[in-house]
């Protein structure tokens, strides 16, 4: 199966933020509606929502073109997207109003405030699930649709 190889990995690297986001807008609902609490975090929630599947595909069609020539591992190339996004979703966030940078850690929406300490070390948890999401599951999808 030679046909359409960057097509089929784009639908490979969406395949996992396809199945996880709508369970995080579930649970968010379910939290704001049935408990009655709220999140600030719903007001930026949407947006990423409709912008992550297509980056995620977008990413592991530039893995199958460049893998001929970079040899880089699946799950390298998946950990480095945290690389890219933190900076350019902080940016804008900031840009927006939605996050404003302390002297001492983070504030999201006004209301949070998270130390940097905790920042770097969800950071690199995140550097971590995406290596083993993109080693284990997109691989395997990749595998599947005969991307890799």
């Amino acid at each position: 199966m030679n046909s359409h190889p960057y097509l089929r990995a784009f639908l490979a690297g969406v395949f996992v933020p396809t199945l996880i986001l709508p369970g995080m807008l579930g649970f968010f609902l379910l939290v704001h509606y049935a408990f009655e609490r709220s999140f600030p975090v719903e007001r930026g929630l949407v947006f990423p929502m409709g912008l992550l599947p297509a980056l995620w595909g977008l990413w592991n069609v530039i893995w199958k073109w460049s893998h001929p020539t970079t040899h880089l591992s699946l799950g390298a190339h998946g950990a480095i997207l945290p690389l890219l996004m933190l900076p350019a979703g902080a940016l804008i966030a900031s840009y927006l109003g939605i996050l404003a940078l302390g002297a001492n850690g983070v504030i999201w929406f006004q209301v949070v405030h998270v130390p940097y300490a905790w920042v770097g070390a969800v950071f690199a948890a995140g550097l971590a699930v995406y290596y083993l999401v993109w080693k284990h599951v997109v691989g395997f999808v990749n595998q599947t649709l005969c991307v890799a």
